[in-house]
């Protein structure tokens, strides 16, 4: 039998996908591309936006119109926030929730006996436990993706998540010992610890996120461990001042924004205003030797005025990120939100969007620019094509060289010699 999996959002997502995919492969599945044939196509769908519904929607009735003989397997964020969404989607043979994932297999044996469509979508409940889940390797990489918490109970005005993946929950540290041992044995040379709210990690138990990164530290065949999308007002000095003897940690700190106006905070239901966010992008940069910043910025929320987008932009601009992801403002049905409205048009949103883009990526050819002529080291992880091999500072920035040797898995001190805005990656000799 082939499965195939289409994999959509965060890296969340992308462990989960690796983790059915082993246990597909573990029951004797051979796993291929989305592009190949196969006898079960599994898609792992994102909720976050409009949007996101729509290409779930969307790729579920391609693969069906595409193979119709072929099961159709739904799962993910999208069936577990709108299951009655879901259930309309009648090209999906099978529908489970992200609750659900670990009764994949179970699913399909079922459905090959009973020949009968599957759903099973269980609500996520106050008081669930972390849903035991371990990978060995991912995707043929040596950088894995480790999810160690899940769920959110922050309530930002905009955010459907905590409907689509209930209460926090955190990976037992033996757990995690485990997982990275597995993966250090399988050639995995860094870690990259994942999570709805990855800074609640620990919530209600004696241990957070500073274990975590130490118990990936600890392993030997691991060179770097690096931390995913962190909220700002769970990062306090004292976990800072612990990072910081963590030598293996990668010093690149992906901080969520939002907005950098006060009044759109407030009305986002973030926790904090844009002077405690800077306070805290000060105190990373006076801490982490080399440190970047990266964030998520969005633009159009409800009722954002022209001033407030300009206090936001200015705010980007003050803080000089290294890289911005930005996006507009979705309106999301079941939020608070949503009950007022979505008040910015369209092509407002995108005026903005393309501003607040491109005066980051001024920053961002900037500092790119500002690397070239220094050293620095770099853990090599692909062949982007013959002889030209790609990987990352500690604190990310992608590095490509000429190799005749095969140098993937290997940290390499590296001189930086020119860098390309338009694929943005900078270039090196040995």
């Amino acid at each position: 039998m082939k499965a195939a999996f289409y994999t959509l959002g965060c890296k969340v997502n992308q462990y989960e996908t690796e983790y059915m995919s082993e246990l597909l492969k573990n029951a004797g599945f051979e796993i291929v591309l989305p592009s190949q044939e196969a006898d079960y196509y599994i898609i792992n769908s994102c909720t976050v936006t409009a949007t996101a519904d729509q290409k779930t929607r969307q790729n579920v009735r391609k693969f069906k119109r595409k193979h119709p003989d072929s099961t159709i397997i739904l799962t993910g964020c999208m069936p577990q926030a709108f299951p009655e969404q879901a259930k309309e989607l009648i090209e999906a043979d099978i529908i489970l929730s992200n609750k659900n994932n670990s009764d994949i297999l179970d699913l399909i044996n079922q459905h090959s006996i009973e020949n009968n469509r599957i759903i099973k979508i269980e609500e996520h409940k106050n008081g669930d436990g972390f849903t035991k889940c371990s990978i060995n390797k991912f995707s043929e990489r040596i950088r894995a993706f480790v999810k160690i918490e899940d769920g959110c109970d922050r309530y930002c005005s905009y955010c459907i998540i905590p409907k689509s993946r209930g209460f926090v929950r955190s990976k037992a540290l033996e757990d995690l010992k485990n997982e990275i041992n597995d993966l250090s044995e399988n050639g995995i040379k860094e870690i990259v610890l994942v999570g709805i709210n990855l800074s609640s990690y620990g919530k209600g138990f004696d241990f957070n996120i500073v274990d975590a990164v130490r118990v990936c530290a600890e392993n030997k065949k691991i060179k770097r461990v690096r931390l995913g999308s962190l909220e700002p007002d769970h990062i306090t000095d004292d976990v800072i001042e612990e990072l910081s003897k963590i030598s293996k940690l990668c010093p690149q700190f992906h901080i969520s924004l939002q907005s950098g106006c006060d009044k759109t905070l407030k009305e986002m239901n973030r926790h904090y205003s844009s002077q405690e966010y800077k306070k805290l992008c000060d105190k990373l940069r006076s801490t982490f030797s080399d440190a970047t910043l990266t964030t998520d910025v969005m633009v159009g929320f409800n009722n954002e005025s022209e001033e407030d987008f300009n206090n936001s932009l200015e705010f980007v601009k003050e803080i000089a990120f290294e890289k911005v992801h930005v996006f507009p403002y979705s309106e999301r049905k079941g939020t608070l939100a949503s009950e007022k409205g979505d008040s910015v048009p369209k092509d407002v949103k995108e005026r903005r969007a393309a501003i607040m883009i491109e005066e980051s990526e001024k920053i961002r050819n900037a500092f790119c620019k500002s690397l070239i002529g220094k050293k620095d080291i770099v853990l090599f992880e692909n062949e982007i094509s013959k002889n030209i091999y790609q990987g990352y500072t500690k604190n990310y920035i992608p590095i490509r060289v000429e190799s005749d040797k095969n140098i993937i898995g290997e940290e390499i001190e590296v001189t930086i010699t020119d860098y390309l805005a338009d694929s943005d990656v900078c270039f090196g000799l040995i």
